[in-house]
């Protein structure tokens, strides 16, 4: 297997810190994005999408969305499970995840596209769409610091996908402007634990 990566992508960590708590290390080739190499057409022949990171198997099949790499990396190496291991567990998870995608990731994604210098040359930037990204992830951070308050880790007990797709959204959103309220004391305290893995480097 080879992992085409990007180190700065907030994706492409979700998968580093995946593998990294699997205990794993791939092959990876670093794609530069600055100098258009996933613009190229031997990188789109992989992934016409053009984005990482992408996972190619040793027999040339291509995955190119991260929770699908997670999904089959857990497959192959199931401990530490990072999806659950019971069908609610897994549903609990599943919940989560995907809740965090939308209500977290994507609005400070829309917010850093919309107003970084980076994007500008790259998309049709608009303001509004980085100021709602920004007001709707402040609101969902309230909520979150509310549910953290019930438990150690956004699905449950355990540190699953779900825990590292929230740290990634928010260490983007650290490094974009979009921060964690000071009053929020229980989503500053996951923050804060989570920061502290061993992984959160990766």
């Amino acid at each position: 297997m080879k992992l085409y990566d990007l180190k700065t992508g907030t994706n492409t960590r979700r998968v580093r810190i995946f593998l990294a708590e699997k205990g794993l290390k791939l092959p990876t080739v670093e794609v530069d994005m600055m100098k258009g190499e996933n613009k190229r057409p031997d990188y789109l022949s992989k992934n016409p999408m053009g984005t990482m990171p992408l996972l190619e198997l040793d027999d040339g099949t291509q995955l190119a969305e991260s929770v699908a790499i997670c999904r089959y990396v857990e497959e192959l190496h199931p401990e530490p499970p990072l999806f659950g291991t019971t069908p609610i567990e897994r549903a609990l998870i599943e919940m989560w995840n995907r809740r965090i995608e939308l209500e977290l990731l994507i609005p400070i994604i829309d917010n850093f596209v919309h107003s970084s210098a980076f994007y500008k040359e790259r998309l049709s930037q608009v303001a509004d769409v980085a100021q709602r990204g920004h007001t709707h992830a402040l609101a969902r951070m309230r909520w979150l610091d509310i549910e953290l308050a019930k438990r150690p880790f956004i699905a449950g007990d355990r540190y699953t996908i779900a825990d590292i797709t929230a740290q990634c959204a928010l260490i983007l959103g650290k490094n974009t402007g979009t921060l964690i309220s000071n009053d929020l004391q229980h989503l500053a305290r996951w923050f804060s634990d989570v920061s502290k893995r061993p992984t959160a480097r990766a």
